[in-house]
Formats: C-alpha cells, sequence, structure tokens
C-alpha cells in the first residue's frame, strides 16, 4: 500500500513523456477511433490501426485466442508498447547528443 504523498504510478510518471511517443499515441488513437467509426461488416478499416502498431500488436494478436475484443485489445497495448519503446530511443538519443562539459572536475 502506497504510503502518504506517494503514488502508485509515480515510477511512469516519465513514461511517454517525449513529444514523438505522445504523437504516435495521438496518432494511433485516431487511426482506431476512425476505423471504430468506418467500420463496417465487411470494412478492412481495423487493418490500418494495426499495422500502425505492428510489430506489438503481431506478437499479441498471435498469442492471445480469436476474438473482437482480442484485436481491439492487441492495437491498444501495442501501441503503448511500441510508444514506450520510442520513448526510451528518444531519450537515448537525446541523452547522446548533449556536449559533454570539459571544464567538470573529474
Amino acid at each position: 500500500m502506497a504510503g502518504p504523498g506517494r503514488s502508485f504510478f509515480r515510477p511512469l510518471r516519465g513514461v511517454y513523456s517525449t513529444l514523438a511517443a505522445r504523437v504516435y499515441l495521438v496518432c494511433c488513437a485516431l487511426l482506431l477511433g476512425w476505423a471504430l467509426v468506418a467500420s463496417g461488416d465487411e470494412s478492412m478499416a481495423g487493418v490500418i490501426p494495426f499495422v500502425a502498431t505492428i510489430p506489438s500488436s503481431l506478437f499479441l494478436l498471435l498469442a492471445l485466442p480469436d476474438g473482437g475484443t482480442v484485436f481491439l485489445g492487441s492495437i491498444v497495448v501495442g501501441a503503448l508498447a511500441n510508444a514506450f519503446f520510442i520513448d526510451w530511443v528518444a531519450r537515448a538519443l537525446q541523452r547522446g547528443h548533449r556536449r559533454p562539459d570539459h571544464n567538470a572536475a573529474p
């Protein structure tokens, strides 16, 4: 149990903090919303958000049983996993581009 002043989500505070990860999540949400609105009986609209969240969504879809809820869940979890990876890469690139301080004491 979290004590006073401590949050359960505190370790996740910095996750998805880069602009690239947030833009990716917004694009995935918009694509998923469009697919849900545009989908009909024979529509292939759900393929677009699925392709946008590959490879994470593909692993989940292959591992879980068939069903519409599983398909939707794999897209959502895949988008979150990919955004986490994008955030991690963006932070690593930002750290790599900082100039070292040659005047600092060892």
